[in-house]
């Protein structure tokens, strides 16, 4: 700060301006406020009437004083402002000379720093000024004024407002600058950028795709980072991910990332690629390149979110069909099953679960999962006291009930007895699963049947009744009523008997046929997981699945009643 204040007291030798008289008054109150008070506050009061001042003048090096001042303050006083405190700072940005905007940028982005303060910044205009600032030639003021679109940016409404005002254009050519420091920045910019669906689609439109795709060569890893985060989230939407369709080296400079950089950058590519596997495209072009022998020692990886992150990838992986054997055959079945039962992470378990799960609702021969001891390993851990990976182990084995390799065998096994005692344990996801596999079981055989009738006053009965009375989901009553009527179908006198008799879930079953409004619609059957977040349903379709699945409840309800009463 004492450059600051010799620079407001002289002035260059070779040009000494004239002084008017309010900017020699704001020089002499700013002087004497650094004489006399050592907790002098810039954002109000005189100190900032008089960098107000400064900031207007004609004069250079008062303009220079100025915005110094404002730049090194906020580095270590960053707080909410008011618009007064903004105001000449943005003009500092409209001044004639480069340095004067670059040191005005540098304090706009710390204070951009409190969430407080970005809505304003963008509302006096700022972002027109840092885009021009941008386009200069300067690498320090391009850094400048790159960090303060990035943290203005950390607003949501912001996002919109920036992509809007001409600001893609210039970051996605900084991102391709020979400079490391700009490269980080934009890289951090557009980043920021992604984190909403509508500025996707302008990034897209913008080229931003290729211009980060090549920064996953980078050698600094904060860029790297920034850049396949950002294409992460770009993965989501389809149209980013046809956007990378095009770019024939990303998925082998990604995977090359994957092998070689530290553990932090690493996570974060194995999540790129996830969402890239949302496409069949990329689930079959990521296991071409060889991702099965990369991400196989990344499951055991004792950075926890390097783990994570493999577990998330081969899940999205093992959705297309002709992965079954690539995985199969890399050795990755041991390993998922070792994951699934033993890691410490619950969503490493539940990504090893699915993936196995997704691998057993492919078409093809069950052997090797057999081999593998899948049914006997999951089974026993099908007593987990967690919540998320007990509904994940339930949405397993409704997908095992459905193959005709693996149904028997769970039967066989005892298993449909831990899947009863899930009807009870009060996690809706596990239950209605547990209800689906169950009634899957009961439409293949009598020795189903019979297992499920003994179990019947174990626990059974009340985890039926549960499902009918108490579950405001319409999707756990259709699968109730189904376990129901599967087990009636089976002709046992002993099943018409025990219902006939129970007139309490009697009463559950009749109060299920009656007509009316639909509750919240859940799928219904185990869906295999696409890995990345998804738009709502519109109100039409939303309306259209209750309905359907209300329907459904009442068929099924008085189709037991039929059965029951033989009509």
């Amino acid at each position: 700060m004492g450059g600051m204040i010799s620079c407001c007291a002289t002035a260059d030798a070779e040009y000494q301006p004239l002084l008017a008289d309010q900017e020699r008054q704001a020089v002499a109150a700013l002087v004497k406020l650094f004489e006399t008070d050592t907790r002098i506050s810039f954002y109000d009061g005189p100190a900032l009437q008089a960098l107000t001042v400064l900031a207007h003048s004609d004069v250079h090096h008062l303009q220079l004083s100025a915005a110094t001042a404002f730049s090194e303050i906020s580095e270590y006083d960053v707080r909410a402002v008011g618009r007064e405190a903004l105001e000449p700072i943005v003009y500092l940005l409209q001044a004639a000379h480069a340095d004067v905007q670059q040191a005005a940028a540098a304090a706009l982005g710390n204070l951009a720093g409190d969430a407080a303060n970005r809505q304003l910044v963008v509302e006096l205009g700022a972002v027109q000024h840092l885009v021009r600032q941008m386009l200069a030639p300067g690498a320090d003021a391009q850094i400048n004024a790159v960090g303060c679109i990035t943290n203005l940016a950390g607003d949501d409404e912001n996002k919109l407002r920036i992509a809007r005002s001409g600001a893609l254009p210039p970051l996605v050519r900084l991102a391709r600058s020979r400079d490391m420091r700009v490269q980080r920045n934009a890289a951090g910019a557009l980043l920021n950028m992604t984190h909403r669906a509508e500025v996707r689609r302008l990034l897209v439109d913008a080229g931003a795709v290729a211009a980060l795709a090549e920064l996953v060569q980078a050698r600094d890893d904060d860029t790297l980072y920034y850049a396949a985060t950002a294409l992460s989230n770009i993965a989501v939407d389809s149209e980013g991910r046809n956007a990378m369709c095009a770019l024939h080296t990303l998925v082998p400079q990604l995977l090359a990332a994957l092998e070689t950089r530290r553990p932090r950058v690493q996570a974060q590519v194995a999540l790129t690629l996830r969402n890239m596997a949302s496409d069949t495209h990329f689930q079959l072009h990521i296991v071409e390149e060889g991702a099965l022998d990369i991400l196989l020692p990344l499951l055991h990886s004792p950075h926890g979110p390097l783990a994570g992150s493999a577990a998330a990838c081969l899940r999205n992986l093992s959705i297309h069909a002709a992965n079954e054997t690539p995985i199969v055959v890399a050795g990755l079945v041991p390993e998922l099953l070792d994951l699934a039962v033993d890691a410490t992470d619950p969503d490493v378990q539940c990504h090893a679960i699915a993936t196995v799960r997704n691998l057993a609702a492919n078409s093809g021969d069950k052997q090797a999962l057999l081999d593998a001891d899948l049914l006997d390993r999951l089974g026993t851990a099908l007593v987990t006291k967690c919540p998320q990976v007990r509904a994940e182990l339930a949405a397993a084995f409704s997908v095992f009930a459905l193959n005709d390799q693996l149904w028997r065998p769970v039967v066989e096994r005892g298993l449909c007895v831990p899947l009863a005692r899930l009807l009870l344990c009060g996690h809706a996801d596990a239950e209605l699963s547990a209800c689906l596999a169950l009634g899957a079981l009961a439409g293949r055989c009598a020795e189903a049947v019979e297992e499920l009738l003994r179990l019947w006053p174990r626990g059974l009965r009340d985890g039926l009744a549960r499902q009918l009375a108490e579950s405001a989901s319409d999707a756990a009553r259709s699968a109730a009523l189904w376990l129901i009527s599967a087990v009636l179908a089976g002709r046992s006198s002993q099943a018409r008997r025990l219902l006939t008799a129970d007139t309490s879930l009697l009463a559950a079953v009749d109060a299920c046929a009656v007509i009316r409004e639909p509750s919240k619609p859940w799928a219904l059957l185990p869906t295999i997981f696409s890995g990345h977040g998804t738009e709502s349903a519109d109100d039409d379709s939303t309306t259209v699945a209750s309905t359907h699945e209300t329907q459904r409840v009442q068929s099924l309800a008085r189709q037991i009643l039929d059965q029951i009463r033989g009509s």
